[in-house]
């Protein structure tokens, strides 16, 4: 069978059928439900780990736990991406309480994706233990997002057919809340926190030392679209270290980049190609950047390499 891109087959049609039923599970209470929710609501069904191993989705994954929920696919060229870096920091913040006191998951709503390609893309990310990578059949998982509520039914006519909704389940209390995966990862970690009733695991500041906030267009475009993936200054994280990029690259090619990073790839851009290559193949996704807001995010990389750029010898 003929696999199209981006999706590889996965229809508008597949993903309205997804989507269906959202309304009555957010009608019955789930999102912040005093009742528990248990295997009388939850599907059973199997599931494939990114290893090959087979779970029951209530059973082994859900019952007597608290988990982190969201919907992905390896070939995704928008949010995904952002989505799982952003986590693997929120991840590396709640150290060992991932895999003890708090489990991700994250599911393909591709049924192309095999558990070879979830593996092979939680590794791009350096996925650490306590995050698994589901994959199932293609009713089946329909059946987990509908009654999880973690899409939206106008998600069905998005060109990605997903939110960056992560719902957070506190099983055994029979808790829910829906966030953003894309949030700050220090305030995705203290809501995790807060939420199970644990200690932050980031050092709070009192509001008495708060100062007035200051932030501009272009940095905050970099710390909300760009800092999970890379740096200024601060060497390469997933994607490279962007100190003096608007040194290193014609302005015109950062902002076409910046805006469709998708379809320079597609036309076989060599920059574009060779970073896709050099960075674990893992995608720079298209941000959803208009004219100005690249203009003030390459602006402030400017002003920040000249920042953090060395001092020059007096001559």
């Amino acid at each position: 069978m003929a696999m199209t891109a981006p999706y590889r087959g996965l229809r508008r049609g597949a993903r309205a059928i997804l989507l269906a039923g959202v309304a009555a599970f957010w009608a019955a209470g789930l999102c912040g439900a005093a009742t528990p929710w248990g295997a009388d609501y939850f599907p059973n069904v199997p599931v494939t780990t990114q290893d090959g191993k087979t779970l029951r989705f209530y059973d082994d994954l859900l019952k007597g736990k608290s988990v982190a929920v969201l919907l992905f696919y390896t070939s995704c060229q928008d949010v995904c991406p952002l989505e799982t870096a952003n986590l693997v920091r929120v991840q590396k913040l709640l150290g060992d309480r991932m895999g003890k006191d708090i489990f991700f998951y994250s599911i393909a709503i591709d049924p192309w994706d095999t558990p070879k390609e979830n593996k092979a893309y939680a590794q791009k990310f350096g996925v650490g233990p306590g995050w698994l990578f589901l994959s199932g059949k293609e009713e089946d998982i329909r059946l987990i997002a509908r009654k999880l509520g973690l899409s939206r039914t106008s998600d069905a006519v998005s060109k990605d057919g997903h939110s960056s909704s992560l719902m957070l389940g506190d099983v055994p209390n029979g808790m829910w809340m829906r966030n953003s995966a894309i949030d700050n990862p220090q305030f995705l970690a203290t809501t995790i926190a807060n939420f199970l009733g644990w200690k932050s695991p980031v050092a709070q500041a009192s509001y008495a030392e708060a100062r007035p906030l200051s932030i501009d267009k272009g940095q905050f475009l970099f710390q909300s679209r760009c800092e999970a993936c890379h740096t200024v200054g601060g060497g390469d994280r997933i994607g490279p270290d962007l100190l003096g990029v608007t040194q290193r690259r014609e302005r015109s090619w950062l902002a076409r980049y910046l805006a469709q990073p998708e379809r320079m790839r597609a036309e076989g851009d060599p920059v574009a190609t060779g970073l896709f290559l050099k960075y674990r193949q893992v995608r720079m996704p298209n941000l959803e950047l208009g004219t100005d807001d690249v203009a003030a995010l390459l602006s402030y990389l400017e002003a920040r390499s000249l920042e953090r750029a060395p001092p020059q010898p007096n001559k």
